[in-house]
């Protein structure tokens, strides 16, 4: 009888399971889109083979985003961050998947690719906003002895630098060019390492009252 686990315990462990595939899925995420950066700026590989680095990647966000929402059905301060989360890795989905289109026009790209692009990194921006909003119990704080506050944090900086990378993919219809392709690649590779490393990070915070998920929720 000692083997029987608790309902208590039983629930600790599934929130554990969520956590460790919330947290697995935004590394493999963050790691995917810091290489599809890498390639593109590099330009030695097919464009195809960037998309479908960023696609695959896309998916493990979405994923991580998801499990986030189901982590934090029981938490009503996280459950709002997390929310936002997911609805951004849908619009990331939604520009990933327009990339693949040829010959769009630079109206069409920016409606079709970058508007949903930009869309996702302000959702990331609010979900983070409301993370750090959660973390510091109704304001903004610093609580370096909090591994989640950390984990909050440094996805909050992978935010700000997709969002950065987001404002420099706008095709101007004059030029047919994006505003800054280097921020593009750049921007978007350094926000990818942070949701990496706050993957990890999140992946050892196993304190229930943290209760940290996702890139940017807490």
């Amino acid at each position: 009888m000692d083997d029987v686990l608790s309902p208590s315990d039983s629930a600790t462990r599934r929130l554990n399971r969520l956590n460790l595939v919330a947290a697995s899925s935004f590394t493999l995420g963050g790691t995917l889109f810091a290489i599809g950066a890498v390639l593109a700026q590099l330009g030695t590989t097919s464009l195809t083979t960037v998309n479908v680095t960023y696609l695959v990647g896309g998916v493990f966000f979405s994923l991580g985003g998801y499990t986030s929402v189901v982590f934090a059905s029981g938490h009503t301060r996280a459950r709002r961050s997390a929310f936002v989360l997911f609805v951004g890795t849908l619009f990331f989905a939604v520009s990933l998947v327009a990339a693949f289109a040829e010959g769009l026009t630079p109206r069409q790209s920016d409606g079709w690719i970058w508007f949903p692009d930009i869309t996702g990194c302000v959702c990331f921006l609010v979900s983070g906003h409301l993370a750090l909003l959660d973390v510091g119990d109704g304001r903004i704080r610093v609580r370096t002895g909090v591994l989640g506050w950390w984990v909050v944090v440094v996805n909050q900086v992978g935010s700000i630098l997709f969002f950065l990378a987001g404002i420099a993919a706008f095709t101007r219809p004059a030029t047919d060019e994006a505003i800054n392709i280097g921020l593009v690649n750049w921007g978007t590779f350094a926000g990818a390492i942070c949701f990496a490393v706050g993957g990890v990070t999140q992946a050892f915070d196993t304190s229930p009252s943290t209760g940290t998920v996702g890139p940017t929720t807490p």
